[in-house]
């Protein structure tokens, strides 16, 4: 394309031209040299930047300026990098530079057969973009330039942004040397965005290198980088590019290309698009696979996890990458609070929700900023609310505890720096600044997405922070030693669970989680009104406080293992020892397999009681995040009364996804015979067995007598040939089957039976816990040692 000395085109730079074109340029030729679709442009090298410095005697005043900078006052900070802006961009271009760049300019608009072609021009810093420093948003972006005299005035305001205070902080924070970064322009074809965002091929809020996470809006990318809106975010696991989580924003705002003018505009996206799009996914399945499978070919071109900026363009729907760089926040320490305490009250107030971007917890008092010039008002260990945040926030993000914006995606500027800065951080609140008062004490627990009123942090019981010493060995807490010793298992050991008060009890016990969480005990003990009792008399509201309260401090301690709560499952003479009971709930001869369970969701004298457990459910969830907590539905007969249960679910917005499992007990034989139909409508089952062995070998579980006898008994092999119909039907659909009951701790080749057949979990009392794991892992080691020998 001609000899220059101070420009190189995309195809002449590969990932080893850093020093020469920056991290941005050097990794536009890398994508572009190994066949990625990327939009053609050039890089004024970071060599014109050093001369331009020179021919301008520009070294000695910047180096006098940065002398004197007290980094730490962001006032004085932000008043002298101005001043060494200033002195660039009032110095003049030097010619040689200037007649190539023009020329490139040219050739581009040759290239692209647009005379007068538009073009982005951005920064790309030669320590940027490195393995072990982000200097992502750090300088600056210029979108929809026209004309050569447009683009030189805007390589010379990139090289200025190398000035900026957020630039200049983060290098004094990182430890660069001011002097050794220099700064290159890439001057690139601007996409006509229709659709953009962000890729990352591993996910930056979980550390799950095996996820692709992606986030898009519509119009261009800044929207979604800078925060302006929430995008809609795609969790993708990474081998088959299956969807496992999608979440659709409201997108009220777009940036598009200004009319007629330079530069961009804010538009709202009902007006430019129409209403339809607000709400509207705006990625289709095949753009999210195509997106996918553009992220692993450049992640496996770098070996490493990438953050990658894409546009579909509007006119050629092409999909087109903009940049990729090296994640920079993956695994890192954790925020100065711990991420896994609980709250150490039991109520709790919701004051905002939003998306976990940076997870951990803070407690700290809020700071609510509405301009750039405000950041002062923040003090170390403060929460920073604001709309959104920006690159020139940095130095305050830095001081504060947390951070709570209005707008953005998990791939935010708000997002990724607190995730680099360490702090917790909650984005897309929608009314944080609006709920959250100016000097109101909170506790952001960003693991969650939630801010809670005061400080609900509890402090460590002395019991927890006892400690096992052998000599000469290290102090280890109680529940860490616990866990180091237990073994480890394929299949879940999880924990049954009835009273909520004594979680604290059990919380460090060798579990994976909770296989059946009992609703009973929160009737019995913390409700003690039958709920058709509070329907009529107006009362409902105590069911749904008091059930949300005692599932919320079990999944609040174990969190983020899986609660899986099991619905009310009183028969009709249990439920009539509640208060009122008498007055709405008949007589059975036979309540045992009477009306309990679904059968009693579905029907009109307890539908009502039955949806105030669901709203319990949902508040649990949606108001407190605990997103670990899971819906188990007993004693289900028929596939059409599970269909119509799942209607009453979905009209109280407890509808199955990927972070909501609705699983059922299957204790009754039709479940048994029907297995495959109802594996294709739930999560999982839950294998009663206890019920399931009464039902299968017609004998009362409490009857002593038959006891005795030996009737009662898991292993007959009736028992077993139903716990292995209902294993394979839902393995053979991609579902989990759990069993929860003693059989597996009372005899060993029951457990034996079980973990050959492939039971996903077993749910067992806390008394067993320990042995139980220590069972199965002698029961799986035996198998592979068999398996082993036998070939």
């Amino acid at each position: 394309m001609g000899t220059y000395k101070y420009i190189r085109w995309f195809s002449e730079v590969n990932r080893n031209d850093i020093p020469l074109v920056g991290g941005k340029g050097a990794n536009l030729g890398e994508l572009t040299q190994n066949g990625v679709a990327v939009p053609p442009g050039f890089c004024v090298i970071a060599g014109a930047y050093r001369d331009f410095i020179r021919i301008s005697g520009l070294n000695a005043s910047i180096e006098n300026i940065i002398r004197n900078i007290d980094f730490e006052n962001t006032d004085d900070l932000s008043e002298k990098c101005g001043e060494i802006r200033k002195l660039i961009m009032e110095a003049p271009f030097p010619k040689e530079i200037e007649k190539e760049v023009k020329k490139a300019y040219a050739q581009l608009a040759q290239k692209t057969g647009l005379e007068n072609v538009q073009v982005a021009v951005r920064s790309s810093a030669t320590a940027e973009d490195l393995p072990d420093a982000s200097f992502a948003g750090q300088q600056d972006t210029y979108l929809h330039i026209r004309g050569a005299e447009e683009v030189l005035k805007h390589v010379q305001k990139c090289w200025a942004s190398l000035w900026t205070a957020r630039a200049t902080y983060y290098r004094e924070k990182q430890d660069f040397n001011h002097f050794e970064v220099a700064l290159s322009a890439v001057v690139q074809k601007m996409v006509r965005s229709e659709k953009s965002g962000v890729l990352f091929t591993a996910n930056p809020v979980s550390n799950d290198l095996n996820q692709i996470m992606i986030n898009a809006s519509w119009g261009l990318g800044e929207a979604v980088v800078s925060g302006v809106v929430t995008p809609d975010e795609f969790i993708l696991e990474k081998d088959h590019l299956d969807v496992v989580e999608k979440t659709i924003s409201e997108k009220n705002t777009m940036i598009v290309e200004k009319d007629g003018d330079i530069g961009t505009a804010k538009v709202a996206v009902k007006d430019f698009l129409g209403p339809d799009k607000v709400k509207m996914q705006c990625l289709t399945d095949m753009e999210i696979i195509t997106l996918g499978k553009a992220g692993k070919t450049i992640e496996s071109l770098y070996n490493a996890p990438q953050d990658i900026e894409w546009a579909l363009d509007q006119d050629t729907k092409e999909l087109y990458i903009l940049q990729a760089r090296p994640i920079t926040t993956l695994a890192k320490g954790e925020s100065s609070v711990d991420q896994n305490t609980t709250p150490k009250e039991t109520k709790l107030n919701v004051l905002a929700r939003g998306l976990a971007a940076s997870p951990g917890t803070a407690v700290g008092k809020v700071i609510v900023i509405e301009d750039i010039n405000e950041i002062a008002r923040v003090k170390d260990g403060d929460i920073l609310v604001t709309g959104m945040t920006n690159p020139d926030m940095v130095p305050a993000m830095r001081k504060a505890a947390a951070v709570v914006t209005d707008e953005g995606g998990r791939t935010c500027h708000a997002a990724i720096v607190s995730r680099e800065l360490g702090i917790p951080c909650i984005v897309g609140s929608k009314n944080g600044t609006a709920v959250l008062a100016e000097g109101v004490l909170v506790t952001v627990d960003a693991t969650r997405g939630v801010v809670f009123e005061g400080n609900v942090v509890p402090e460590k019981k002395e019991a927890e922070k006892a400690t096992l010493v052998s000599p000469g060995a290290q102090a280890l807490p109680i529940e860490e030693l616990v866990h180091q010793l237990a073994p480890i298992t394929g299949t879940k050991i999880y924990m049954n669970l009835g009273e909520p008060s004594i979680i604290d009890r059990y919380k460090n016990l060798p579990f994976d989680g909770i296989g059946l969480m009992r609703t009973e005990f929160i009737f019995t003990n913390m409700v003690g009104i039958h709920p058709m009792y509070l329907v009529k008399t107006g009362q409902g509201k105590l069911l749904v406080d008091k059930m949300s309260e005692g599932i919320t401090t079990v999944a609040q301690a174990i969190y983020p293992r899986p609660v899986v709560v099991r619905m009310s499952d009183f028969r009709t003479n249990e439920f009539r020892g509640l208060k009122g009971g008498e007055e709405v709930e008949p007589v059975e001869n036979n309540p045992m397999i009477g009306w309990r369970g679904v059968s009693r969701y579905i029907s009109s004298e307890y539908e009502a009681g039955f949806r105030l457990e669901c709203q319990a459910m949902r508040k649990v969830r949606e108001e407190y995040g605990l997103i670990n907590v899971w819906m188990m539905l007993p004693f289900v007969r028929t596939t059409w009364e599970l269909e119509s249960v799942m209607n009453i679910l979905c009209s109280e917005g407890l509808e199955r996804s990927s972070s909501f499992k609705i699983w059922i007990m299957a204790e009754v034989p039709s479940v048994v015979f029907a297995a495959e139909e109802f594996a294709q409508m739930v999560d999982g089952f839950s294998i009663g067995s206890n019920d399931l062995t009464q039902l299968v070998m017609g004998v009362d579980r409490d009857s002593g007598i038959l006891n005795n006898m030996g009737y009662f008994d898991e292993r007959n092999i009736a028992v077993q040939r139903a716990i292995r119909t209902l294993i394979q039907a839902a393995h053979k659909h991609g579902k989990t089957c759990s069993i929860c009951g003693q059989g597996p701790s009372l005899y060993p080749d029951f457990a034996e039976f079980l973990v050959r057949e492939g039971i996903d979990s077993m749910s067992v009392n806390p008394d067993t816990v320990a042995y139980t794991r220590k069972l199965v892992a002698g029961v799986e080691q035996r198998i592979i040692l068999n398996s082993i020998r036998n070939r």
